[in-house]
């Protein structure tokens, strides 16, 4: 039956229902799409905030603003940013638009860490390249192309002083000391700049300028989305609602996903890493990333999460995700190749069956021709500093030859075919 045949019935269909049945599917899609909308979300201000918004722009006939800002800070994206991501592209399929707010003009004054102390501010030219970079990252999962993309430096590089200092008289210091680090920084006599105080003010602002209906973020964003609806409302503006995601906890099943931490998997990571990472995650957080980073169904993810429950060994539900991830962001091809390779590389037991990467002695710097075996793995395993390094190798999980080697000061001879395995998952062999 060609497409034209098809709709033609589903046409024939709709006309032959009756006007309460009509009503009926009607209201049924309507709680279908709200329900996907709120899946996963943690917290939602007000609670029946979406709904509202919904039913507003379905009777002023137009589409949401959803926006998002990031401060370009650290340029790389990972499963972690995603989960707010893919809440976004579902907003986006539904024809709404996607406000992406890029952070230069606060980026460049430094930002509350949420620990004890501000940010470190960064230069115009480390702002832009942060910020091309995220932005060639975004189209993995949203339509990059239909996404507003906005510089807060837009507006707030145009501000007078009078103008901002009007705009603080609209916050009490009581209302910043809502923010939990603020308190707690407070009570523990810990300096507090005024330009951190002055930071979720000028990032709720920014929700005034581009009048957005929904500001999306993580919970850890709760109280500057909050600021951004508090500003609205001084300006006479529909109030943005706030929807905010869960944090993903990194690869230590611990902290939440950080490339500070670096127990991130990121976005552009290849196949066979983003699969090895993904094997290492503890037990106790597989059942979170089933749901925050894999686009299995719901019934999917349930029966999953009871084949974890009867006791099947979870090893094999993390490949399950493990490829699922490698779909999204490679294709079905990739993810089968780097379950192949893992298989391969860490569940067989002879060491020199392993897939070692070539590396050319010419390429290594020594002095006199020697190197100790801390300098050598720092050169080999790039984004590792030499203590991280050197911990690992008096921990045991450095093999020459297959041997364990825990003097990190140890000489190491330079010679074809000699075999470096660095952790679980890092294997060179050296070539003339």
């Amino acid at each position: 039956m060609c497409i034209r045949q098809v709709k033609s019935n589903i046409l024939k269909i709709y006309h032959n229902l009756k006007p309460e049945q009509l009503l009926g599917l009607f209201l049924f899609q309507k709680m279908e799409t709200i329900s996907k909308l709120k899946e996963n979300v943690e917290i939602i201000l007000p609670e029946n905030g979406l709904e509202q918004k919904l039913d507003q722009a379905k009777k002023e006939n137009r589409k949401l603003i959803i926006k998002l800002g990031f401060d370009p800070t650290a340029p790389d994206l990972h499963l972690g940013h995603a989960v707010v991501l893919k809440k976004l592209k579902q907003f986006q399929d539904l024809g709404h638009q996607i406000v992406i707010l890029v952070g230069n003009f606060t980026a460049r004054i430094g930002d509350p860490t949420g620990k004890n102390k501000s940010r470190k501010p960064l230069s115009t030219e480390e702002v832009q390249h942060n910020a091309q970079t995220y932005l060639n990252q975004l189209s993995q999962i949203i339509d990059i192309d239909k996404v507003k993309i906005v510089f807060n430096s837009e507006w707030l590089d145009q501000l007078s002083f009078t103008e901002v200092i009007q705009i603080l008289s609209k916050v009490t210091v009581a209302q910043l000391m809502h923010r939990n680090d603020f308190n707690k920084r407070f009570t523990e006599n810990t300096p507090i700049a005024m330009h951190e105080l002055v930071y979720p003010i000028l990032q709720g602002y920014d929700s005034v300028e581009i009048k957005a209906d929904i500001e999306m973020g993580g919970t850890d964003q709760l109280f500057n989305c909050t600021m951004g609806r508090q500003l609205q409302e001084t300006f006479d503006m529909s109030p943005q609602i706030i929807m905010c995601m869960p944090l993903l906890k990194g690869l230590d099943g611990k902290e939440k996903m950080s490339k500070s931490l670096n127990n991130i998997i990121g976005l552009t990571d290849e196949p066979n890493e983003m699969f090895g990472k993904t094997m290492s995650i503890p037990d106790s957080v597989i059942e979170e990333f089933l749901h925050l980073t894999t686009d299995f169904s719901i019934s999917d993810k349930e029966a999953l999460k009871e084949r974890l429950a009867n006791g099947e060994n979870p090893m094999n539900i993390k490949k399950l995700i493990a490829k699922n991830i490698i779909s999204q962001y490679h294709n079905i091809t990739e993810a089968h190749k780097a379950e192949e390779f893992f298989m391969n590389q860490f569940q067989s037991k002879k060491f020199e069956e392993k897939s070692f990467e070539p590396v050319f002695i010419d390429g290594i710097e020594r002095e006199n021709g020697s190197i100790s075996l801390v300098e050598l793995c720092f050169q080999l395993k790039k984004g590792q500093t030499k203590s991280a390094i050197r911990r690992l190798i008096e921990s045991g999980a450095v093999k020459i030859n297959n041997e364990k080697n825990k003097d990190p000061f140890a000489e190491v001879g330079l010679k074809e075919g000699v075999k470096i395995k660095i952790g679980k998952r890092d294997f060179y062999e050296l070539k003339e």
